[in-house]
């Protein structure tokens, strides 16, 4: 049984989209984020990164959220969460994976933690604006990306749709956030009637409501 540590929200929301689809047997661990319990010395034994989530699959740690999607992907073939090996959408699929995590994401971290990013804490604000800006233009692609389509990526669901509406979910307080673009708009909601998402923002505490 795959074991899951997650907080809310976090990124551990992708990898739990994708265990509720795949319909099998896995265990939620909440880490003790308030606390800094992801620094603890009996978690750092599992993600010397500190950082969350941590998948265990079969004895085996695996961090880092799009690696844990892969993997989790990769598993489980027959839920088609990932183009097979040979098949054209693959090179598309690691082409967007890699766009939401280290492009997108990396973005919103920056974002949501701007002090990180400056020695002069003066300036923070600008930080956040000029990111709030970026992150804008790259929403903008994916908008432009998804005219007349349901998926990122072929005609079916991948793990990638599962991560990209974790990272709208995230800016959805922006002055233009996902849902103000009319692709994205109506790509996020059709994703939000699927059963898994549904299941895991239940259990997260996240209202779909905008998402109706």
């Amino acid at each position: 049984m795959y074991q899951l540590y997650y907080y809310p929200l976090n990124a551990s929301m992708a990898p739990h989209f994708i265990l509720e689809a795949l319909k099998v047997n896995f265990e939620l661990i909440k880490v003790d984020r308030e606390n800094n319990a992801q620094k603890s010395p009996e978690y750092l034994a599992l993600n010397p990164a500190g950082r969350i989530p941590t998948l265990i699959d079969d004895g085996l740690a695996i961090f880092e959220s799009p690696a844990i999607c892969i993997h989790l992907a990769e598993s489980n073939p027959s839920s088609n969460l990932i183009p097979k090996r040979g098949d054209k959408n693959r090179a598309l699929f690691l082409q967007w994976m890699m766009y939401l995590t280290n492009t997108v994401q990396a973005e919103l971290m920056v974002y949501f933690y701007p002090q990180k990013h400056t020695t002069e804490i003066e300036k923070v604000n600008c930080i956040i604006e000029a990111q709030e800006n970026r992150i804008t233009d790259m929403f903008r692609l994916l908008d432009r990306e998804l005219e007349n389509k349901d998926f990122l990526i072929g005609e079916s669901i991948s793990a990638c749709d599962y991560f990209l509406f974790m990272l709208a979910v995230w800016a959805d307080e922006f002055k233009k956030p996902p849902l103000s673009f009319n692709n994205l708009s109506r790509y996020l909601c059709k994703l939000a009637q699927r059963d898994a998402i549904i299941s895991v923002c239940k259990k997260e505490s996240l209202s779909l409501a905008d998402y109706q």
